[in-house]
């Protein structure tokens, strides 16, 4: 094994760990559009969805079948026909749907089954259950197309998938429903799991799809992604977007999200299936790899309370150890937590500083600026300077200092200049470790 292996690994699983730790016991809706399955990703796609179920999470697949029913009907010579951005579901495209979906059921079910030695589906032992969970309703006839068995959501039945999922289970669905009469209809995956999110109040609803989320131009889709959109903003691009007609119009899967976070789902995320991991790298990294809807940022800049203690010491204890800053223990972070400002996005603390005053001088010490590495390079530390700052004039001090023995060229960057120790308030000057020789640097406030 490769020597430098462990040194990236172990604080790599670290990064990971507090997001293993907020989602353990959350309910996660992940529909995955045929398109995946077509392209032979469903191996590696269902490896790992059966790490996220080994880490507690409760998880509902709903697949889809668009390119399965389209294979069945060119078989059949049929051909498909699409109003308002659906399927016209005849008698024959019914049987074909009925059929692509039970081949895909039989398919998802032997890649959950996998347990070969020295895979990752090894001891994974995942139950698979299915079962008619979805009250339907026909589509009816719209501006003069009658969309026969087509349908939409009527009713999810929540009791009987929560059942399942407390028992282990991990709960599939296809995108089939039937009326109380015992028709049969031809749904949509993505209304199928917006409708299922919103019935279980899902914590994460997770669509894996052809496109890579929701681009910052809408009008050039090669432009970056949008890692995160606040529900107003994605609001407003949904109601300046002509309605869709395909799955990889920017509103095609905007609009169920929308949907679903107005219902009370927390978080609806947009991910590619072309990356590998796509799931994995959404949940459990800072950033992911697609586009997250939120009803308001998840990322915000405040003052730190004291459920902030033990997310404090895990940012800073790694430079405590390499010598970056000075060793403080919890007694000395509890007794001094009003002094911190915090940066934390959904949940987890990557950025914080100090400020202890001196009034007597009119000043403060900033101590303890620490950025995640996993985040460093993205204008965090900027960001907690500048509060840091702020809360330094609200309080009238007419500078702020730090003392520094490794990073002073990006203090002098941001306005910082060098001073003798002498020049230390008394209070201050007297705690000074003349060993470190740590060097002073003083910012005038404007």
């Amino acid at each position: 094994m490769d020597l430098v292996f462990p040194h990236t690994f172990v604080p790599w699983f670290r990064s990971v760990a507090p997001y293993i730790h907020a989602h353990r016991g959350k309910t996660f809706v992940v529909a995955i559009a045929g398109e995946l399955i077509a392209a032979g990703k469903l191996a590696s796609f269902a490896q790992d969805l059966a790490l996220i179920h080994a880490m507690g999470i409760k998880v509902v697949l709903v697949h889809g079948f668009r390119p399965q029913v389209e294979e069945q009907l060119a078989a059949k010579g049929h051909v498909s026909r699409f109003s308002h951005g659906m399927r016209v579901t005849d008698a024959v495209a019914l049987d074909c749907a009925q059929e692509a979906a039970g081949q895909l059921r039989y398919e998802i079910e032997a890649a959950f089954s996998q347990g070969l030695p020295n895979t990752p589906m090894a001891g994974s032992q995942i139950r698979v259950v299915s079962g008619n969970f979805i009250t339907a309703r026909p589509v009816g006839i719209v501006d003069g197309v009658d969309f026969q068995h087509t349908g939409f959501v009527r009713k999810i039945d929540a009791v009987g998938i929560r059942r399942a999922v407390e028992y282990g289970a991990l709960v599939m669905m296809s995108p089939f429903g039937f009326s109380p009469t015992g028709e049969a209809f031809n749904l949509s995956m993505e209304d199928v799991a917006a409708s299922t999110a919103i019935a279980l109040q899902a914590d994460k609803l997770i669509y894996v799809t052809e496109v890579k989320g929701i681009p910052l131009d809408v009008n050039d889709p090669a432009s970056e992604i949008d890692t995160e959109l606040a529900l107003a903003d994605a609001e407003k691009l949904l109601a300046a977007l002509p309605n869709p007609t395909q799955p990889t119009d920017t509103a095609f899967y905007l609009q169920h999200a929308v949907k679903a976070c107005n219902s009370g789902v927390d978080r609806v995320h947009i991910v590619p299936f072309s990356v590998d991991g796509s799931v994995l790298i959404e949940s459990f990294t800072h950033d992911g790899v697609g586009t997250m809807i939120v009803d308001e940022k998840l990322e915000s800049l405040r003052e730190a309370s004291s459920d902030d203690i033990g997310g404090v010491l895990q940012l800073i204890e790694p430079f405590e150890k390499d010598g970056t800053l000075v060793k403080r223990d919890r007694t000395e972070i509890e007794r001094d937590i009003g002094h911190y400002t915090v940066i934390e996005h959904d949940g987890v603390i990557f950025g914080c500083a100090a400020l202890y005053p001196f009034p007597e001088a009119r000043t403060g010490e900033m101590a303890a600026l620490t950025v995640s590495p996993h985040v460093q390079g993205q204008g965090d530390g900027e960001r907690i300077l500048k509060r840091v700052e702020q809360r330094a004039k609200a309080q009238g001090f007419d500078s702020i200092f730090v003392l520094t023995t490794r990073t002073m060229h990006w203090f002098l960057k941001r306005g910082f200049v060098q001073v003798d120790a002498d020049w230390l308030p008394e209070a201050r000057k007297r705690k000074y470790n003349w060993d470190r020789r740590s060097q002073v640097l003083v910012k005038k406030l404007a």
